[in-house]
């Protein structure tokens, strides 16, 4: 059997790393054609001493530098930088998968020359559909690409799905542990930091997605990713909270039955899931008791104490390129509570503004929303520092 060749883009962050141990796991199945990072050049370096790719790249161009002589004695290992080398590592002929890892609006654009080149795509970065689904989905159209979900929840939506037809769906139930703030209450919501979000109960994350999750604004995007995904409208997507993270998600059909998947909170399932479809292999790790678990709860989300969910909600109604103004604004929001610029709820009020500030577009093509993206973080920063 021939490896599959995969490139990584974002190796070094939690589902790169995870993905790495994936391949570790079925080195006669899976090998890591190229890794790349935005900044991490000590742990790029690591990753590429262990598991030889044919190249490297290293977003950062400041970076290259280091980079290059943290592997200077490993000649066959190509070392490129900048964000042009993104997009060209993922064509590359040997590349048959891409995990598309990267956080934020920067995965967008490496991710449709993946798609333009024909490679399957393994997706975990929820950004490119919640900026521009429908710009996405045609391009998978186009050159007949395989686009599997990677989050823990579209994987599970996706696994219940199979053998299935999409006409006997009557709605998605999408859940949320509810973030280390499910049971307080707004007084206390506008005294949290970010050391205390980055607590999540049940998921090991990225500090960004976990600052996603704390504020409800991750399952926003998710509900934006199951629509294009699924092709099933967002009110017939229900959001439910489950602390015990058990339940990752399912599907009720038309005559009432319920399917769902279940689990540990494990990211390397769902990563391996997409890298093996249709095939499930073995994978090492904890198994789900259900005898220990003993409870599974259910809740509604509080959208009035979580207004990023409500917000999202929003920008799907109004659709066009707003969700890319909901996220551009949310990631520069998100970044300035991790510096402790604005508070838990100010990061709302940050994207509600840019919302209703931002040039709203109706039919948005890919230089929309690039340019969209800009005027949005500007808007987004002046209000954060007028």
């Amino acid at each position: 059997m021939k490896k599959q060749q995969i490139c990584i883009l974002g190796s070094t962050g939690s589902i790169g790393t995870q993905a790495l141990d994936v391949i570790a796991q079925h080195p006669d199945r899976y090998e890591a054609y190229c890794l790349t990072a935005n900044n991490s050049v000590e742990r790029l370096a690591e990753q590429a001493r262990r598991f030889s790719p044919a190249c490297v790249v290293i977003a950062n161009e400041a970076r290259y530098g280091e980079l290059k002589a943290l592997l200077a004695d490993r000649p066959d290992i190509q070392i490129y930088a900048g964000s042009e080398a993104l997009g060209q590592v993922v064509e590359a002929g040997p590349v048959d998968v891409v995990l598309a890892s990267m956080v934020g609006f920067s995965g967008l654009v490496p991710t449709i020359h993946a798609i333009k080149a024909g490679k399957k795509i393994a997706l975990a970065n929820k950004e490119t559909l919640v900026v521009a689904g429908e710009l996405i989905l045609n391009l998978v159209r186009q050159h007949h690409v395989d686009l599997l979900p990677v989050d823990s929840e579209h994987s599970a939506i996706f696994q219940s799905l199979v053998g299935e037809d999409m006409n006997e769906v009557d709605k998605i139930l999408l859940t949320c542990s509810g973030g280390p703030f499910r049971l307080y209450n707004h007084e206390q919501l506008a005294g949290v930091t970010a050391a205390d979000a980055l607590r999540h109960p049940t998921w090991d994350m990225g500090a960004k997605i976990t600052i996603d999750s704390a504020s409800l604004m991750n399952k926003g995007f998710e509900v934006m990713e199951a629509r294009w995904l699924f092709g099933v409208p967002a009110d017939r997507i229900q959001v439910l909270i489950h602390p015990q993270s058990i339940v990752h998600s399912g599907v009720q059909f038309v005559d009432g039955a319920v399917k769902a998947q279940l689990g540990v909170p494990d990211m390397r399932l769902p990563i391996q899931y997409a890298f093996s479809y249709p095939e499930r292999l073995p994978l090492a790790g904890d198994r789900l008791d259900l005898f220990a678990a003993a409870r599974l709860d259910f809740f509604e989300p509080d959208i009035s104490k979580f207004k990023c969910l409500a917000l999202a909600y929003e920008a799907i109604r109004q659709g066009g390129n707003m969700p890319c103004i909901l996220n551009a604004a949310n990631e520069v929001a998100n970044a300035a509570f991790r510096r402790g610029e604005c508070s838990f709820l100010g990061m709302a009020d940050i994207i509600e503004h840019t919302m209703q500030t931002a040039t709203f577009d109706r039919k948005p093509d890919l230089d929309t929303y690039l340019q969209t993206d800009r005027e949005a973080r500007e808007v987004a920063a002046t209000f954060l520092h007028p």
